[in-house]
């Protein structure tokens, strides 16, 4: 689970075997006889592997990343399941901190995946790549929640009109259960961060989970979820999840609704937005900066006019994550920050 592995279907039985499992596989192809493919993990960014139909003879072939990994240090990751929601199994990844040392108690970074059709698998990206924390001295810790992808249709099809129900069971229980399997979690300096999805389900928690954490970082999430479906440039997901309309379907809209719910948020929250977003309209983010700052809660925000849901410009990138960074370390490092 939490892979992306490579499969051989045989087309007359329909019969399924498994030739490459761990990691994520990418742009197989075909030479000498061999499957070419592309293949990442937790540890390494994409090197090109190759290996036979039947799956053995596994070859790396470039080590195009190996300057550039030698040259900084990477966090051990391990994948754990627990009872999550209705005591089904839920899959969660953690990556240690770098220079790990099980004497030590660490801070730690509770990432939300977006989606919520999304997963936080057994690969290395350039957005929300949980080293970034591990590298700053973080436990990252990563729910794969119902929705989550890669464990089954039903599996992701069971928040269909339960944005806030069952994905927010498991990232309680997930969140316990990491802290109890790894005694070395310190579980009063716990910050959640999220993006898309993960943004919303950061203001979801502000007002229904509002004092489990010090601090939270929310990028590009929604505030109204009736009013998001307005501003969207993609209608078939709120129409898919929420059973229709807002207006055949209000109630869909409304019962997870995290903007019936600020006037409990007590969180420090860090709000990134971009103003080319036409997923998730700007107006959501300002609409939360404005409620934090209209109930004096510590905030900032950080606003990219020249970028769209996602932060993709090199320069944009580093300085995403020195605001991130920073806010984790002045609320979970710092002496003066406070739940």
């Amino acid at each position: 689970m939490g892979q992306k592995s490579l499969f051989a279907i045989n087309v007359k039985t329909g019969a399924v075997r498994t030739i490459v499992k761990e990691g994520r596989v990418s742009s197989p192809g075909i030479a000498a006889g061999k499957i070419i493919f592309g293949l990442s993990n937790l540890r390494s960014p994409v090197e090109l592997y190759s290996v036979k139909p039947d799956g053995s003879d596994i070859r790396k072939i470039t080590n195009i990343n190996a300057e550039k990994i030698a040259a900084v240090r990477i966090g051990e990751y391990e994948q754990f399941t627990f009872a999550g929601w209705n005591d089904e199994t839920v899959y969660c990844y953690v990556v240690k901190p770098v220079d790990f040392d099980p004497a030590k108690k660490y801070p730690v970074a509770f990432l939300i995946h977006g989606g919520p059709q999304g997963s936080f698998g057994n690969s290395f990206h350039y957005r929300w790549n949980p080293q970034a924390y591990a590298g700053a001295g973080y436990a990252a810790v990563m729910v794969d929640f119902h929705g989550s992808t890669g464990y089954g249709q039903a599996f992701t099809d069971s928040i269909r009109d339960d944005w806030g129900g069952k994905p927010l069971k498991d990232l309680q229980k997930g969140l316990a259960a990491a802290l109890k399997h790894y005694p070395w979690m310190d579980s009063d300096r716990v910050g959640a961060l999220g993006a898309s999805f993960g943004g919303y389900m950061v203001n979801w928690i502000a007002g229904k989970w509002p004092n489990r954490f010090r601090c939270m970082v929310n990028h590009d999430g929604n505030l109204d979820g009736r009013m998001a479906y307005f501003d969207t440039e993609e209608l078939w997901f709120p129409e898919w999840d929420h059973l229709g309309t807002p207006w055949d379907n209000p109630a869909g809209y409304e019962k997870h609704n995290p903007v019936n719910f600020v006037k409990n948020w007590k969180t420090p929250m860090l709000v990134i937005h971009g103003a080319l977003d036409f997923r998730v309209a700007d107006t959501q983010g300002l609409g939360t900066f404005n409620a934090l700052q209209r109930l004096g809660i510590p905030s900032k925000l950080l606003y990219f006019p020249d970028e769209n849901h996602w932060v993709l410009k090199p320069a944009n990138s580093i300085l995403w994550h020195e605001t991130v960074i920073s806010w984790l370390d002045h609320w979970l490092k710092n002496s003066n920050g406070s739940p």
